[in-house]
């Protein structure tokens, strides 16, 4: 059975690193992969970006679970896939990472509306621990003023 709407997100990328720039990228990807996609058998919650020596973009660790019904053709799940931006995107990321330090995220993969798998990637500095724990403090206080304004509200 193959679900509609495909949305997988790295819940981990907004707790650990400050988000500065979003972009959606296209991914090149062989037959059983896309069909792995479409069954939500993929992560990317350990997955990272990174260019290689001709400047194109990479996500990297991805895990997409073999299809269940491939031969000896299925894909290797945790083989290095091409993300497609345009050459101006990609570089102002390859410049960013490269003087400053910064870091490229997957935020969560979805299918489009044309039936095509793409990535929504981060620019990102990575947090500290202590503004960990700011993001747990205020998130600790959010919900507890939801709750005060649900009580108030009945």
């Amino acid at each position: 059975m193959v679900q509609k709407n495909i949305n997988i997100k790295n819940k981990k990328a907004r707790f650990e690193y400050e988000i500065l720039d979003k972009y959606t990228a296209g991914m090149v990807l062989g037959g059983t992969e896309i069909k792995s996609i479409r069954l939500s058998k993929a992560s990317i919650s350990e997955s990272f970006c990174e260019f290689n020596e001709r400047g194109e973009l990479f996500i990297i660790n991805m895990q997409i679970d073999e299809y269940s019904h491939g031969s000896h053709y299925n894909h290797k799940p945790k083989a290095a896939r091409k993300l497609l931006l345009n050459k101006q995107e990609l570089r102002k990321l390859h410049k960013e990472v490269n003087t400053s330090g910064l870091t490229i995220i997957p935020l969560n993969l979805f299918i489009n509306d044309r039936g095509l798998a793409k990535l929504n990637i981060a620019l990102a500095k990575g947090k500290k621990l202590y503004d960990k724990r700011d993001t747990i403090k205020d998130r600790d206080n959010k919900r507890d003023l939801d709750r005060i304004k649900k009580a108030f509200n009945n």
